[in-house]
């Protein structure tokens, strides 16, 4: 079946495209609310950023086992009325001037605590209504929804927080969130699926298994290790770019979701071309290259303050309109916003590769717990790169915060060149129907 004629599948696609929208507008609200409306500092903005993750690595371990107990639609469908809520209360407390940094942490910590139960039900959800085979181009076509969110969200929510204020922008992230439950209400079919039921051993059984499973497997193995620095390098990143585009090149909102644009735009051309060059070289060397890639780029980003400091000290916040901005600073925002492009262009890349191979070659039943060890993992970085990125920020600049995040990414691109992953091909690799039901 192809995916266009599966109603299952398209009706998936459609809420996460919806659910994609939602978080880069919230994204940028969310930094424009810390580092503008609340005054805080790239350490907030890092503390804030480690609250949302740090549910992956307290109840990441257990996460997929608990996904297995339910139905997958049922967890989602509560992540995303519950994250709903969420930022709708941020929104109140915002308009009531009861917001604070703190209060920000706590609320985000639920926010992340429901998010990792979504994210450990979405992966193991979409291999009971698509066929193996068929698993890397549907990933393809969530990431390719996923990019053009990342173009058009990040800029209209730029231009509304600019507009309405950061507050009232989470309520239209609130929004998306209740939309994308509605939409996976009526995946009726999906719904009949039970989970499958773990009943080989203990719950520490059940963990040793998904660990041994994620670190023992002679290409899943390295690709987590190198994973997992990755995302200290991306948290550094994460933390230090809006930083630097509000407070160093002082672009204001608009600038940030301009910015944010020029990174979905490239992540749009690399969805498109990912299972074409894949099947060119192969899912190991492809993803390999796209990693080598992102160190230049973000260096490439580094370098953008140099550039604005051309024209002149920004002594003074740059208009929120770009017909405003000076030379030098137009350059300035060309050259970040032409890094942006080119590290999510690898991004595009690679994330339906890696996606779709590690589907392909996990039995059902691991899934979950696959995907849930993983991501605990991989947030977990997240917590530990976040407050690093913010400090160091505050106690160099963001450019050689940005630059020491180079450095990591380099060092996760090393690690699975010097693997046996750079052999890895999903077609050879991935289970058949019959092995999977075997396993």
């Amino acid at each position: 079946m192809k995916l266009r004629r599966n109603s299952a599948f398209v009706r998936f696609w459609l809420a996460s495209t919806v659910s994609d929208f939602g978080t880069y507008i919230t994204t940028v609200a969310l930094t424009v609310l810390i580092l503008v409306s609340l005054k805080g500092t790239a350490l907030d903005q890092g503390l804030v950023n480690a609250a949302r993750w740090a549910p992956y690595l307290i109840f990441g371990l257990l996460a997929g086992i608990w996904v297995d107990r339910f139905r997958r639609r049922t967890v989602l469908i509560t992540g995303d009325f519950g994250r709903g809520l969420i930022l709708a209360m941020l929104c109140l407390l915002g308009v009531l001037g009861f917001l604070s940094v703190p209060a920000v942490t706590v609320l985000m910590f639920g926010f992340g605590t429901l998010a990792l139960m979504s994210d450990a039900a979405h992966q193991s959800f979409l291999p009971q209504f698509v066929a193996r085979p068929l698993l890397t181009h549907a990933n393809a076509r969530l990431q390719q929804s996923d990019t053009v969110a990342q173009t058009t969200g990040s800029a209209v929510a730029g231009g509304l927080v600019a507009l309405v204020t950061a507050p009232f922008a989470l309520l239209l992230g609130s929004i998306t969130h209740f939309l994308c439950g509605s939409l996976l209400l009526s995946l009726k079919h999906a719904a009949a699926n039970k989970p499958p039921l773990n009943r080989d051993g203990s719950l520490r059984r059940q963990i040793g298994e998904g660990l041994r499973w994620v670190y023992g497997h002679p290409r899943l193995g390295p690709l987590s290790w190198s994973t997992h620095a990755w995302f200290i390098g991306s948290a550094i990143m994460g933390t230090v770019l809006p930083a630097l585009v509000l407070n160093d090149l002082r672009l204001g909102a608009l600038g940030l979701g301009l910015i944010l644009s020029g990174a979905g735009a490239g992540s749009v051309v690399g969805t498109f071309i990912s299972i074409r060059i894949g099947e060119w070289w192969g899912t190991g060397k492809t993803m390999i290259i796209a990693r080598l890639v992102q160190p230049v780029a973000l260096s490439v980003i580094a370098l953008s303050p140099l550039i604005a400091a051309v024209g002149g000290p920004l002594n003074e916040r740059a208009s929120d309109f770009p017909a405003a901005w000076p030379a030098a600073l137009w350059a300035a925002f060309a050259v970040a916003t032409g890094g942006q492009f080119l590290f999510w262009l690898s991004m595009g890349v690679e994330g339906p590769l890696e996606m779709g191979y590690q589907q392909a070659v996990t039995p059902d039943r691991l899934i979950a717990r696959m995907s849930a060890t993983k991501r605990s993992m991989n947030r977990g970085m997240i917590v530990v790169g976040a407050p690093i990125g913010g400090a160091l920020a505050t106690i160099t600049s963001s450019s050689v915060a940005l630059w020491a995040a180079a450095g990591v990414m380099l060092l996760s691109a090393l690690v699975l060149m010097f693997s046996k992953f750079r052999t890895a091909n999903v077609d050879n690799d991935q289970l058949t129907e019959e092995e999977a039901l075997v396993q």
